[in-house]
């Protein structure tokens, strides 16, 4: 787990995105297993019981099969057909939730801030109130200094923070400030772009690769050509067009897409 922990912060994309999901999917297993052994014995006995119930049972029998507990322990019927797996809702952290005093700054938005930065750090977190209180800080200083003011530009760059920090799908980012693997300072200077998930660059990603199949410049008239071996469906039926996707002095970037299967790959 610690090993396949560290991969999420990988360098390549698609390392780190395997990663997350393989920790996601390990959460996800523990959380319905438990679900399952906690509901199914109860679940079980009630169906079982109101099965071999006539329906001439007595008011005193029936009231026993409805009663609360045995209400809650029996899942709708969309809950049993449904095959998708409960997502795992992180637990929100704040000062006042886990008892946490720091000294004033004996600026009262500086202040908000920081419980602001902890409850985005700490969501889902298990690591110690002060670990998380100290990040914090150290990101509202550090964003109080690069601006030099509680103006507008602070509280925007403080909302963006929170609001990426918090994001649901994006945990490797807050894991890696409060591990200390990415530094406060770097953190600050980061774009919304930079600050995005994996899985989202990723996306973005794909979708430019998309968009350059699609560009059509003065230039980049397709040919059609017999050159290249599909991958997915071995056809040799191809169309392709070149374009120059980087410096000046590199080569150019080749686009073939397979006219059998739609398939498109590239290369330099």
């Amino acid at each position: 787990g610690k090993a396949i922990g560290k991969l999420r912060t990988h360098n390549d994309a698609k390392i780190s995105v395997k990663a997350k999901e393989l920790v996601k999917k390990w959460k996800d297993d523990v959380v319905q297993a438990q679900k399952n052994s906690n509901g199914n014995s109860k679940t079980t006995s009630v169906s079982s019981s109101r099965a071999s119930t006539p329906k001439s049972a007595t008011p005193s029998r029936q009231s026993s099969l409805t009663t609360p507990t045995s209400n809650k322990s029996s899942p709708s019927s969309s809950q049993v057909s449904s095959p998708r797996t409960p997502s795992v809702e992180p637990t929100a952290r704040t000062v006042k939730s886990d008892e946490v005093t720091f000294k004033s700054t004996g600026n009262s938005p500086r202040d908000r801030t920081i419980e602001l930065m902890y409850a985005s750090v700490g969501l889902g977190s298990g690591a110690d109130s002060s670990l998380l209180l100290k990040r914090a800080i150290a990101i509202e200083n550090e964003l109080y200094a690069e601006y030099g003011d509680i103006n507008q530009e602070y509280k925007n760059k403080a909302r963006s923070l929170a609001l990426n920090l918090k994001n649901k799908s994006n945990p490797g980012l807050r894991e890696s400030v409060v591990s200390g693997e990415l530094s406060v300072a770097k953190l600050c200077k980061m774009t919304v772009d930079q600050l995005a998930s994996e899985e989202a660059k990723a996306r973005d990603r794909k979708l430019a690769e998309e968009a350059l199949f699609k560009a059509r410049g003065a230039t980049s008239a397709q040919a059609e050509t017999d050159m290249f071996k599909c991958g997915k469906c071995g056809g040799r039926k191809c169309t392709y067009f070149q374009m120059q996707t980087r410096s000046a002095d590199e080569p150019m970037t080749t686009f073939v897409t397979c006219v059998s299967c739609g398939n498109h790959w590239k290369f330099c």
